[in-house]
């Protein structure tokens, strides 16, 4: 078992999903909310955005090879995405702050909006976890292992939404925020490795292989 390759499949999956992010959201949510049924919320929102992303690991190559793409492609505009997701963590309105007035807009402070979409389900963590179980490169155990590290992070973040009041009071909007930005830092520089072995696998470059490979840049080239 390649325990430093599950190291960063790890790190990808915590840095895409941001569970620290989310604990202001969660706060935003359950202003109206009786705090006997704070546990509740936070438990169905996490099953919600696990429900998300399971079928997205299960069936998003599959719908992806129906249309006649190819992963190198989707790898892509995966990176393209993610990269851009991450420059807004790094210049833009933090995630937090970012969701908490979309949700102020949309009058919607429950569990699926903005809690478990788009705040844990992001469009990034969907993208990732269809890239990190491609299927012409990991088989099916490796891809339960994926899906069992995904439910670690959710689990996490869970745990993190359970003691959200508490982590507040300690790291405050700042901290978030701060958190925010440093992990945009590591997801852009994912983002970048991602297009590159996009275009690797489409046989536009010749990209040497990194001294550590990245679990989003694993795809074989056809």
């Amino acid at each position: 078992m390649d325990w430093a390759a599950l190291a960063k499949e790890l790190i990808t999956l915590i840095v895409v999903i941001d569970p620290i992010g989310s604990i202001p959201v969660f706060l935003f949510a359950v202003q109206g909310v009786p705090r006997t049924l704070h546990r509740r919320f936070a438990m169905r929102a996490v099953l919600i955005a696990a429900f998300v992303l399971l079928a997205f690991l299960v069936g998003g190559q599959f719908l992806l090879e129906a249309l006649g793409l190819r992963f190198g492609s989707f790898q892509i505009a995966g990176g393209v995405i993610l990269f851009l997701f991450a420059m807004t963590m790094v210049f833009g309105e933090s995630k937090p702050a970012r969701e908490i007035e979309e949700a102020e807009r949309d009058h919607l402070a429950g569990a699926v909006f903005p809690l478990a979409m788009p705040s844990i389900a992001s469009p990034g963590a969907m993208l990732a976890i269809v890239i990190l179980t491609d299927n012409h490169t990991e088989s099916i155990a490796d891809q339960a292992i994926t899906a069992g590290l995904l439910l670690i992070v959710l689990l996490l973040t869970l745990l993190l939404l359970l003691v959200a009041s508490a982590v507040h009071k300690v790291i405050g909007n700042t901290g978030a925020s701060v958190i925010s930005r440093v992990m945009g830092i590591v997801l852009a520089t994912i983002a970048v490795d991602s297009i590159l072995g996009g275009l690797d696998a489409l046989g536009v470059l010749d990209v040497a292989p990194p001294p550590v490979e990245s679990p989003l840049t694993h795809v074989e080239t056809e």
